[in-house]
């Protein structure tokens, strides 16, 4: 897998990772928990998304690779089962 692999998905990780910082920071610092909780579901739906651009970028590849004739490195069911694993 590399960052050309995964397009922006790489930058969602990393955008996610900051909001996870700063939730941490605000329960260690007693915050609204509101506020908190708002962050925390943004933080899950940056990750959820993060991993649904990494299955679709690998379903483009094998479909791509199948029709250069070199042989996919996950199959179409293995492919289906990452995606359904995110669901």
């Amino acid at each position: 897998m590399t960052p050309e692999f995964v397009g922006d998905a790489l930058t969602r990780l990393r955008r996610a990772r900051g909001q996870l910082d700063g939730v941490i920071e605000a329960i260690e610092e007693g915050g609204d928990c509101a506020a908190v909780l708002t962050q925390l579901a943004a933080v899950s739906r940056a990750l959820d998304r993060a991993g649904f651009k990494i299955v679709a970028s690998g379903m483009r590849y094998c479909a791509r690779s199948g029709e250069d004739g070199e042989e996919p490195r996950m199959t179409e069911q293995e492919l289906e089962r990452l995606f359904l694993s995110l669901a």
